[in-house]
């Protein structure tokens, strides 16, 4: 069995519906039948490079006007103090992209870049050191803060560059065949407040898909604790858990839905975060500016007074990113596809990344209340072994734990973004890389994906594909 750290058990205390494990709720859920529909009632029949940009289906008429205006904010290209329409300047003093597009293109999944030292588009790498912040989270780097910014306005320095660079691993399916995984290290260069301490913690992240995060905000903390199971007590091997983080909206404590590490409880956080950590754009929720201690250059400029994003801005954006429509499953009825998603359930990989989840019951959205719908993840965080650790924990969710990614829309990946590169760092080249990547808790499943027969291995990334 394990224990947690004081701290984390600290945490989970906040909350009275800690540990409750409900066993009839899991198998209820994984009972339900597997439609096509995968985002419920919000679902569209959508397969083109555009697939992740569209309103959900059953959006009511009143937020269509608020979906379109965070549309236009999201692909806005934000300018330094003075700009052109002061409404969208604000951006830096430092920070990695000008737009939320930047790193969302077509509101899809970021990569790492193509060559070694080439220019981090939609990747960016958190840092911190040993010990905690004030809300219990990761503690950030002396000066460098908790993400690199590589870019930095006229005036003032940019942090520094990250480089990631790769090691091949060999290995073999059970018949024989050949594969090779890639393993990222980072390295920094042209840092401009001198070298990061020895203890440096960091961890590359792609950009996620946007789809469905609205359906994720309604799913009740009550249902997450009910499928969490931290200490195994059911003896399955499988140990979700839930992230308890520290809500910037609220100013309390809150299950974490959002985020590699489920490390963010809502999409205002989610939203307001991304501004302030990827463009230094000011909010309400987050309205000092991103200049840590020993950047003069950065605090010099540094706007004061009005936030540079409007809290009725950050509520466009968020009906935006709430509303997006999930695209349906495509090639349900073929064979290959049947097969598998035999072999998915026999794998075990649905004890982890469950087909169907809920919605609770919200008046502030009623349209995205009370749905079924199958995303492909508990929302939970799970022990995915040393291969994928990434060194740096983040509130409960340790060095090796990672919030269960949604599979939903992943066969429209190479459409909607380009490219095929998958897991937290874009390390995995293709479905099936970043199943033998799998360990941990996931290690039998990844074992029963690595000792099928070639063509068992093609059905499972076909059924994955169709989602």
């Amino acid at each position: 069995m394990r224990h947690l750290p004081c701290t984390a058990a600290a945490l989970l205390a906040l909350t009275s519906s800690a540990l409750a494990l409900d066993p009839e709720v899991r198998d209820r859920l994984l009972a339900a039948p597997l439609t096509t529909e995968l985002g419920g009632e919000t679902t569209r029949p959508l397969a083109t490079e555009d697939a992740y940009t569209f309103i959900s289906a059953n959006a009511p008429g009143k937020v269509k006007p608020g979906f379109t205006f965070g549309n236009q904010l999201f692909n806005t290209i934000w300018r330094p103090t003075p700009g052109p329409q002061p409404t969208t300047d604000g951006l830096g003093p430092t920070f990695n992209r000008e737009a939320c597009s930047d790193c969302h293109v077509n509101n899809g999944r970021g990569r790492p870049p193509e060559e070694v030292g080439a220019p981090m588009d939609s990747i960016l790498v958190r840092l911190s050191v040993p010990g905690e912040n004030e809300h219990r989270g990761p503690k950030g780097v002396p000066v460098y803060g908790d993400q690199l910014q590589d870019r930095g306005i006229d005036g003032v320095p940019a942090e520094g560059r990250a480089i990631i660079e790769w090691t091949e691993l060999p290995g073999a399916y059970d018949d024989g065949t050949a594969y090779s995984l890639r393993k990222p290290t980072v390295r920094f260069e042209d840092l401009a407040f001198g070298p990061m301490p020895e203890d440096v913690m960091t961890s590359p992240r792609v950009a996620n898909a946007m789809i469905g995060l609205g359906l994720f905000e309604m799913v009740s903390e009550d249902l997450l604790y009910a499928l969490a199971d931290p200490d195994d007590s059911d003896g399955d091997g499988i140990s979700g858990k839930v992230n308890v983080v520290w809500d910037a909206r609220d100013q309390k404590m809150a299950v974490g839905k959002f985020g590699w590490k489920a490390n963010v409880p809502n999409l205002t956080n989610q939203n307001s975060g991304a501004a302030l950590g990827d463009m230094g754009i000011t909010t309400p929720v987050r309205p000092a500016e991103n200049c840590p201690d020993g950047q003069d250059a950065c605090a010099r400029v540094a706007t004061v007074g009005e936030p540079e994003m409007t809290a009725a801005f950050l509520n466009q954006i968020n009906i935006y990113s709430r509303r997006l429509a999930v695209p349906r499953q495509r090639g349900a009825d073929l064979p290959e596809v049947q097969r598998g998603q035999e072999r998915f359930m026999e794998a075990g990989c649905q004890s982890c990344h469950m087909p169907t989840m809920e919605t609770g019951t919200d008046p502030r959205g009623e349209d995205l209340a009370n749905q079924t719908f199958h995303p492909f993840t508990d929302l939970l965080l799970h022990d995915m072994g040393e291969g994928l650790a990434d060194g740096r924990p983040d509130f409960l969710a340790s060095s090796s734990e990672w919030r269960t990614a949604p599979l939903w829309g992943i066969g429209l990946t190479e459409k909607v973004s380009g490219h095929e590169l998958y897991l937290h760092d874009g390390r995995a080249r293709g479905l099936a890389e970043a199943i033998l990547w799998h360990g941990g808790e996931a290690e039998a499943s990844k074992e029963a994906f690595r000792t099928l027969p070639a063509d068992a291995r093609d059905d499972l990334i076909a059924f994955l594909k169709s989602l």
